[in-house]
């Protein structure tokens, strides 16, 4: 007969001790090489200091403040698209129903805007000729979040403004949702936000006023309006860029013209047959 001795019987259990403890050795090692997942002080911190209203014993406003027109819509007569189809509207026939509307702004020798009425005789329907007509190309982006594209329309305006419209169709009507009229730096385009960049007085700064929709007003709201301080370009990358690489206004139909020697940057002596020594 064959006896198992007492340390093969006693195997097993130990087998399973040690194992246990090698788990908790190779636990504490992996703890101490990384965080040990308690929570660790972020040092001083500044006190939160609410808002303090200044002169609480003023009596509150009776008026409204200044309107200043953010929340007017305007229906576009004469103007439809089969099956609401805002991509099968004309945009040359919306802006020709706006100058029908308000013929005291576009026609006649007193009219701001006639300019912009005589400048639509050399638009295309479906498209425009490069330099002469008004109206820039259209783009179509759902701005109103229900799923259907919306019309983003700028239309050339004297004294180098641009006029920004946004249209969508509201219970089958065409309904002119935003309408902005400025000088202008740059449109863009944020999810469903139109950002407008305009020149300010103060140099070094410029505005940004951000419209979003307001499904409240069904209209598009100047949501955010703020002046902001711009870099100015450095006097090393002006040299490096000739004016004629620079991109003229898409409204422009002139060309884009070297700087004059007074405007540019103050350079080292060169020779007289260094470009912008004349």
């Amino acid at each position: 007969m064959i006896h198992s001795s007492p340390a093969r019987r006693a195997s097993g259990p130990v087998r399973t001790l040690l194992g246990a403890a090698a788990a908790v050795a190779l636990a504490a090692a992996a703890a101490g090489c990384g965080d040990s997942g308690e929570p660790r002080g972020a040092g001083a911190t500044p006190t939160a200091v609410g808002p303090t209203r200044l002169w609480p014993r003023l009596p509150p406003a009776s008026t409204p403040a200044i309107d200043y027109g953010e929340a007017d819509t305007e229906t576009v007569r004469g103007v439809t698209a089969p099956g609401d189809d805002i991509h099968r509207v004309d945009p040359l026939a919306v802006v020709r129903a706006e100058i029908a509307a308000h013929p005291d702004r576009y026609r006649g020798p007193d009219a701001p805007y006639a300019e912009v009425a005589r400048q639509l005789s050399y638009c295309e329907a479906g498209g425009t000729r490069a330099g002469t007509c008004p109206i820039l190309q259209a783009y179509h982006r759902d701005l109103t979040g229900d799923g259907r594209d919306d019309l983003i329309l700028g239309i050339r305006f004297p004294r180098n403004q641009l006029a920004v419209r946004v249209y969508t169709f509201l219970h089958h009507d065409l309904v002119d949702v935003m309408s902005t009229t400025d000088s202008v730096i740059s449109v863009e385009l944020a999810g469903r936000d139109v950002i407008i960049r305009s020149p300010s007085t103060l140099p070094g700064y410029e505005f940004r006023t951000v419209w979003s929709w307001d499904g409240h007003q069904n209209a598009m709201l100047a949501t955010r309006d703020e002046i902001l301080r711009v870099r100015p370009p450095s006097p090393r990358a002006s040299r490096t860029v000739p004016p004629s690489a620079l991109p003229s206004p898409a409204w422009s139909s002139a060309p884009a013209r070297p700087a004059s020697p007074a405007a540019a940057p103050p350079t080292p002596p060169a020779p007289a047959t260094s470009p912008g020594t004349g």
